[in-house]
């Protein structure tokens, strides 16, 4: 592994129980990636999806992939503090498996397109024991973290004042 969950926590925002991803496998800057989603009973989702017959959604299959290929393309962004990914469209998903409690989720993303740093086209591939469980193209974009309202940013720089005695 050449990523564990620590390291992934320093370059994504996203923190439990919303990081799909445990761990990065390979990675080729600015073509490829492979994750790995280690999924398990505890997870919050299997309460609901459904009871007595455990399946991860599909959606969520779909954002450990966006995940996976948002860390690569981070790591060439280096104000990656101030940014995030938006995922602006998913075409072509196909659920082909359902993904159940102790499978590993491995997650194959490529780059198709990466435009000037603002857009990217991913394609992603979502895998256990060799078996296609999804597959999507993924449309992200780029963008600035909103910066603190005015008013809170000079409330928290500005000790506070004393209060004048009236004459």
């Amino acid at each position: 592994m050449i990523l564990d969950v620590n390291e992934i926590q320093k370059l994504l925002p996203h923190r439990y129980p919303f990081l799909m991803i445990d761990g990065i496998l390979e990675m080729e800057r600015l073509k490829s990636i492979v994750g790995v989603k280690n999924v398990t009973i505890n997870e919050q989702f299997f309460q609901g999806h459904f009871p007595g017959k455990p399946i991860m959604p599909g959606v969520l299959i779909i954002e450990a992939m966006a995940q996976t290929g948002g860390l690569l393309l981070l790591l060439e962004i280096p104000e990656r503090e101030s940014k995030l990914l938006y995922f602006v469209a998913v075409d072509n998903a196909r659920f082909r498996r359902p993904v159940v409690p102790g499978d590993q989720l491995k997650l194959e993303i490529k780059v198709v397109n990466w435009r000037g740093g603002d857009f990217a086209k991913l394609q992603g591939r979502a895998t256990v024991d060799g078996n296609l469980c999804a597959e999507a193209t993924l449309m992200c974009k780029m963008v600035d973290r909103e910066p603190q309202p005015a008013a809170e940013a000079k409330a928290k720089t500005e000790a506070p004042k004393a209060e004048q005695p009236k004459a």
